[in-house]
């Protein structure tokens, strides 16, 4: 299996399912492998279709050598988790893409950009949110009326439309590196105000509590107060809101960039892979290519079930009240 590799005659190939034992005249023994496609090409229309190729297999080797590579670009590595045991040969566990590069390969490789625009996302919107919020519900005063007017103006605007705007306003000549933290700029930025509502409510009702007022009489300063004895009243709603906002960010990253507005190729995340079935073409010859949609889903669960379980082990008396 080779991550980046175009095969031409390759495109658009079926899934191959692995197969753990083969049958030898001695018996059934343990050999990974997956049984072998043959290329064929109507000479009529010139479409490329796949078959069984006899009884013909090609064997699979978990962690075996391939060509020197940099694992995330520091580590020397000559080893891949899969293989095929005879240099030269293909396979696709998930099928091949139009180009016949290797789905399963390119879901792995998006999962990294898809995880990583909503963990730092996350990062910059919490960080929003727990300042703004907390300030606001601190100080009060024309400051809680400023940043308020602030997060009402925000919220009264419908979130896609501005999401898409934003993201079509951004320049189309931008490096990939350069596209890469601009989406996550916007994403981060326009997912902080439900938290700082929330911090402000809470810090409300605690700047009254016996132990911050007792804080302020001992000569704690302001930054000491809200840091050290009131966000950490917070700990279980904030865990519970970082966990259960990831998936939105994810869910944001992959409707923008399946509608052409986010991340644009040679950058792969789930949303640009989901870009390639966009056609009927593709739903008709090719439902393989739904993959990595497949991925947003099991992911957002996983989050959103994390976030639920830190939520109740955190505070496990809150349904009740």
């Amino acid at each position: 299996m080779t991550p980046r590799r175009q095969t031409a005659l390759r495109c658009i190939t079926p899934p191959q399912m692995i197969k753990l034992f083969e049958a030898t005249a001695q018996g059934w023994r343990f050999r990974p492998h997956v049984n072998a496609y043959r290329v064929t090409r109507d000479p009529g229309t010139l479409a490329i279709s796949f078959a069984r190729d006899g009884d013909r297999t090609i064997g699979i080797r978990f962690f075996g050598k391939t060509m020197p590579y940099k694992l995330w670009g520091l580590v020397p590595l000559d080893r891949k988790l899969l293989t095929a045991e005879t240099p030269g040969e293909h396979f696709y566990l998930f099928g091949a893409d139009r180009l016949g590069r290797d789905m399963l390969s390119r879901v792995i490789y998006g999962t990294r950009i898809s995880m990583s625009v909503g963990l730092i996302g996350v990062t910059i919107s919490l960080t929003l949110g727990l300042l703004l919020g907390g300030v606001s519900g601190y100080f009060g005063g024309w400051i809680d009326s400023l940043i308020q007017r602030i997060v009402e103006l925000k919220i009264s605007l419908p979130t896609i439309p501005i999401w898409l705007g934003l993201s079509a306003a951004l320049p189309r000549d931008w490096p990939p590196t350069l596209n890469y933290f601009a989406i996550v700029t916007l994403l981060s930025f326009l997912g902080w105000t439900e938290l700082a509502r929330v911090v402000r409510g809470r810090f409300l009702g605690l700047r009254t509590e016996d132990f911050v007022m007792a804080a302020k009489f001992d000569g704690a300063s302001e930054k000491r107060i809200i840091f050290r004895h009131m966000l950490p009243s917070l700990t279980s709603h904030i865990i519970a809101s970082a966990t259960l906002a990831v998936p939105v960010m994810i869910l944001a990253e992959s409707a923008l960039s399946f509608l052409g507005l986010g991340l644009q190729p040679p950058t792969i995340s789930w949303g640009v892979l989901l870009k390639e079935a966009q056609n009927v073409r593709s739903i008709a010859a090719a439902p393989w290519l739904f993959v990595p949609g497949a991925a947003v889903v099991i992911s957002v669960l996983a989050l959103n079930f994390l976030g639920d379980g830190l939520r109740d082990a955190a505070d496990p008396y809150g349904d009740l009240r």
